[in-house]
C-alpha cells in the first residue's frame, strides 16, 4: 500500500506521514525543498526563488520522490504535491489548516518573528500555488483528487495518523473485497 500526504507548509505533513510510515512498519518518503536545497548547498529561501525561475527544480524534486516511492511495495509519501504526483497512490490524504495555524506551527518548530512567518507563509503559498499551476496544471487549493480531507488545525498529529490508518485499513479490505 502506498500513502500520499499532501498540504501546505505547516500543515504537519512531515509529522502525520511520519507517525502513520512509524505505525504501519512502512518507509517513509519526505523529500523536500529542504533536502535538496541541503544537497546541493544552497540557502533554502535562496533555493525557493531559483525554483520561481527554473522549472527543472520543481521537476526534480518531484520525480525523486515519485521514483523513491515507486521503488517500494508500501510506503507512506508526504509532500506538497503527494496526491497529484503519486497516481498510483492506494489512499490520498490532503491536510488543511488556516495560514494563522499553519505559521503558528512553523513559528513554534523555527522561532523567529511570527509577523515575518506569517508573510512568508502567505508568500510561499502564493508562489507554491501559481509554480504548480504552471509547471503540471495542478491547482494546490482544490483538495478534491483526495480520498481523505481533514482540518489539521483541529485535531492532534496523533488523531490525523489514527485516522489515516483506519482509512487506510478500510481501502485495504475494499480492495480485499473486490478480489474475492
Amino acid at each position: 500500500m502506498r500513502i500520499a500526504i499532501s498540504g501546505k507548509s505547516g500543515c504537519g505533513n512531515t509529522t502525520v506521514s511520519s507517525l502513520v510510515a512509524k505505525k504501519l512498519g512502512f518507509p517513509m518518503i519526505n523529500f523536500t525543498f529542504r533536502n535538496l536545497s541541503q544537497e546541493k548547498g544552497i540557502d533554502f529561501w535562496v533555493f525557493c526563488d531559483m525554483a520561481q525561475k527554473d522549472d527543472s527544480i520543481d521537476r526534480e524534486l518531484d520525480s525523486r520522490q515519485v521514483k523513491m516511492a515507486m521503488a517500494q511495495d508500501s510506503c507512506v509519501l508526504g509532500s506538497r504535491l503527494a496526491i497529484w504526483m503519486l497516481k498510483d497512490a492506494d489512499l490520498k490524504v490532503y491536510l488543511a489548516a488556516d495560514e494563522y495555524t499553519r505559521a503558528r506551527r512553523v513559528y513554534k518548530r523555527e522561532g523567529g518573528d511570527f509577523a515575518s512567518i506569517l508573510q512568508q507563509t502567505r508568500h510561499r503559498d502564493a508562489s507554491d500555488t501559481e509554480r504548480y499551476k504552471r509547471i503540471y496544471g495542478i491547482d494546490n487549493n482544490d483538495s478534491s483528487i483526495a480520498d481523505l480531507v481533514i482540518d489539521a488545525g483541529s485535531m492532534t498529529p496523533e488523531q490525523i495518523a489514527d485516522l489515516i490508518i483506519e482509512k487506510a485499513s478500510l481501502t485495504v479490505q475494499k480492495k480485499h473485497d473486490v478480489v474475492k
